[in-house]
């Protein structure tokens, strides 16, 4: 370096003094010195995996408040509701699992960690392995309780069949707008004889009042269901196809979604395999030219400053992930809403929208 004063400087500012600690760090900027401080310090590849590398407090769902947590992050291993490939039982397990995520998102700049209360609360208790059924009765339960006092939940599954009865929950009091992100529209009927499927959770969401199809809007639609996708424009849905994504641009689209939702509650869905396969494989319905990983950070990352009320990470399955960078997506798409939903709740703290 030629200007000798600015690297005396430097050396003053970030060389280690002898009489530092062993380890310590030196760093500047408070917010970055706030997230260290509240990390744990552990090692990301040691002890238990959890969401994130948060707490373990599965006691949280025996307490009246939920542990007096804000955000709970919830594992529903579920897939009694696929049509295709099986397996998303274990997403929950392999998005666990994933130790490079957070716990500062660069972009927005939040660290969810700092002044926040977050724990990974384990999985749904379900009563059968062999009744979706009585699943979804067990799922709507436990998240009516997080809903309740007040916690914000955030799910992976399991297939997308489990966003029904979370909605239940989330939208009681009123229905909800969404954000939906997926090759598919899941508003299918029965099919089979059977109404519930991880093809037609927001068509049931929308006929049991606590979905807003006025306020939804589905991004990355493509493949071989559009036949089953009636409903999402009878109702009033918004739909943008994977084609036209690339047409209009993440911008423009970031656009369009903050104008469907608004300003009032919505819930954000994002199923992986909305993203090409080149990128996640490891689902059970994966559809060619779909969102890069890029598009789809970009994208979550543009909802800034939206109300978010919930969400959920769906449909990875493992067994069809050889070298886990669908579940290593899954688990960024997850961070991403996690800092979407606590920004929301600092607004709803400071009185604003």
């Amino acid at each position: 370096m030629a200007d000798r004063e600015k690297l005396q400087a430097l050396i003053e500012k970030y060389g280690t003094p002898p009489d530092a600690p062993p380890g310590k760090r030196i760093v500047h900027t408070p917010l970055f010195q706030r997230v260290m401080d509240a990390s744990s310090g552990a090692l990301p590849y040691a002890n238990a995996a959890t969401f994130l590398d948060l707490p373990y407090r599965p006691e949280a769902a025996e307490t009246a408040d939920f542990g007096g947590l804000d955000v709970a992050l919830i594992g529903v291993p579920l897939d009694l509701g696929v049509t295709n490939r099986s397996g998303t039982r274990y997403g929950p397990r392999a998005v666990r699992a994933v130790d490079r995520v957070g716990p500062f998102e660069h972009v927005l700049r939040v660290a969810p960690i700092v002044d926040h209360k977050l724990a990974d609360v384990g999985d749904v208790r379900f009563s059968s392995r062999f009744s979706l059924q009585q699943s979804h009765a067990d799922i709507e339960a436990f998240f009516d309780k997080v809903v309740t006092v007040g916690v914000i939940p955030l799910a992976v599954g399991g297939d997308h069949s489990v966003s029904h009865p979370i909605l239940r929950a989330v939208g009681r009091k009123r229905p909800v707008g969404m954000i939906h992100v997926d090759a598919h529209c899941d508003t299918s009927g029965t099919l089979e004889g059977a109404r519930f499927h991880h093809g037609g959770p927001f068509r049931q969401a929308v006929l049991d009042g606590v979905l807003d199809p006025e306020r939804t809007i589905q991004i990355g639609i493509r493949g071989s269901s559009e036949m089953h996708a009636e409903f999402s424009h009878d109702s009033g849905m918004t739909v943008i196809h994977a084609e036209e994504f690339a047409r209009m641009g993440v911008a423009a689209v970031i656009d369009k979604a903050r104008a469907v939702v608004g300003l009032g509650p919505t819930y954000l869905t994002f199923d992986i395999d909305a993203l090409d396969p080149a990128f996640a494989p490891g689902t059970g319905t994966p559809e060619i030219g779909g969102l890069t990983t890029r598009e789809a950070l970009d994208l979550l990352r543009g909802l800034a400053g939206l109300d978010i009320v919930g969400g959920d990470v769906v449909e990875v399955a493992p067994q069809y992930d050889s070298t886990n960078i669908t579940a290593h997506a899954a688990a960024q798409m997850l961070f991403e809403i996690l800092c979407l939903a606590v920004m929301a709740l600092d607004r709803r703290r400071q009185g604003g929208r």
